[in-house]
């Protein structure tokens, strides 16, 4: 992030703009809709600029900008479209104390301006650090489309009334206020017109008054693969609403991201093989937040039901007499799968297929190896890149053809996926030589699509078991 996105008081502050053009003209479009006090310098203006002028919403002074004309403002806009003259008043602007923005120049300039939607006092500011000004005008339109007209006098409503919600105690139960008043009571009042807003706030402030603190409860949230866009909707407005977050670790940032800035933020990170927080002490803590009335996210990676040592974290919470929900994602095997474009039953190949575990709590986990070694098996392997060499061991003293394809899905679904083609006879070499860093999802009996028919039509006789 280049540019830290802020948002600057300028009611009864000075903005200077050097510049009569269509580059000046498209700043102080946007600078009008504010309180500045705004000057603009420019020895030939557009006829707007007059009119803006005559009509006391600015003033203007008819020739270029001087040294001393930008001392006590606070922004500067160099607009006359010509690089010498940009160059000249920048540096005047600089030397006198104020942020200074050179139009169509990102790297001389201190700050620029976003793409925004304006609902006043709602504002929403996109900014593409100046790489893509036609992706942030689409996403412009996209907002203005979705966020109603009446937004901006809910707000206002709402801002009036704040210090009466004062009244509610700080945390859930203010929130919880204002979250009904601005998705279901604010709206349906604003269609009734500006004057049944107040009367529907103090009938709803009333309501919240009334009620019982809600008890502590706890979403296990299955968090996907990894990309943030196969969240579930519900996942997404858990995440926002929660108090606390206790997370694993292979839940990626970009996913962290998306709680609430104020909500408290738990690495219940479990490495195998490595260190770990016990599960006795994750059971512990979840309890601990719920009982304190805490809207708890317990957010793990892919779907909580596979091998998430859910049942667990259930029967801690439910001995504890707390109330759960379960919030199912997308688990990691549907996400390589899809990556290798393949399917994971096919008419005529397999009509099941199985999840395995790589390891459990006593080390690499034993599985019905003679079943999965038929032809047409196919399986899911969670945490196997460490037992590679134990489960190729094992299929093929079970009589597995050698060619049977194998495929390693790292990282599936971010932008750091990587897909390792193997067969079951090079499997534990392959992966010690790919040396994935990454969760890896292996499946046995498939392989990418591009390479699947040659692959199919190799075709071993199942050895004797030895």
């Amino acid at each position: 992030m280049r540019h830290f996105p802020i948002f600057v008081a300028l009611e009864d502050r000075n903005v200077v703009v050097s510049g009569g053009g269509d580059a000046a003209l498209a700043k102080l479009r946007l600078l009008l809709r504010t309180k500045a006090a705004i000057t603009v310098y420019a020895p030939d203006p557009a006829p707007d600029i007059i009119d803006w002028a005559d009509a006391g919403c600015l003033t203007l002074v008819p020739r270029r900008l001087r040294a001393g004309d930008v001392h006590g403002a606070v922004l500067f806009y160099a607009a006359d479209e010509d690089a010498a003259e940009d160059a000249r008043t920048a540096a005047i602007a600089n030397r006198e104390g104020a942020l200074v923005n050179i139009v169509d120049n990102l790297n001389d300039s201190a700050f620029i301006t976003p793409a925004i939607v304006d609902r006043d006092p709602v504002t929403v500011a996109i900014g593409t650090e100046g790489a893509a000004p036609v992706l942030a005008r689409a996403i412009k339109a996209e907002l203005e489309a979705r966020l109603p007209s009446t937004l901006g006098l809910l707000a206002r409503i709402g801002q009036s009334f704040r210090h009466l919600a004062d009244a509610l105690p700080l945390g859930r139960a203010r929130r919880d206020f204002w979250s009904d008043y601005y998705f279901k009571t604010g709206p349906r009042a604003a269609h009734d017109g500006a004057d049944a807003l107040r009367p529907a706030l103090d009938a709803l402030l009333n309501d919240h008054l009334s009620r019982k603190p809600r008890d502590g409860h706890v979403s296990f949230v299955g968090a996907g693969p990894g990309a943030p866009d196969l969240l579930t909707l519900r996942a997404r407005r858990l995440l926002d609403e929660a108090d606390v977050v206790i997370h694993d670790r292979l839940v990626p940032q970009a996913i962290l991201d998306l709680a609430r800035r104020e909500a408290v933020m738990i690495d219940a990170g479990k490495q195998g093989f490595g260190p770990a927080m016990s599960q006795t002490e994750i059971n512990a803590l979840i309890v601990a937040h719920v009982a304190k009335g805490a809207q708890v996210v317990r957010l793990k990676s892919g779907d909580p039901t596979v091998f998430g040592r859910l049942d667990e974290e259930l029967d801690a919470v439910t001995t504890a007499g707390h109330s759960y929900d379960i919030v199912p994602g997308l688990t990691a095997a549907s996400a390589a799968v899809a990556a290798i474009g393949q399917s994971l039953t096919r008419r005529g190949r397999n009509a099941s297929v199985r999840f395995l575990t790589g390891h459990d709590m006593q080390g690499f986990a034993d599985h019905d190896w003679a079943a999965l070694s038929r032809p047409g098996e196919v399986a899911g392997v969670y945490m196997g890149r460490k037992a590679a060499r134990f489960i190729q061991g094992r299929m093929l003293m079970h009589g597995a053809a050698r060619a049977t394809p194998v495929t390693l899905v790292e990282n599936a679904s971010r932008p750091d996926q990587r897909i390792i083609a193997t067969t079951l006879a090079r499997m534990a070499d392959d992966v010690a030589k790919a040396a994935p860093h990454g969760p890896v999802l292996t499946l046995m009996g498939l392989a990418p699509r591009a390479a699947a028919a040659t692959l199919s039509d190799t075709r071993e006789p199942r050895q004797e078991a030895y």
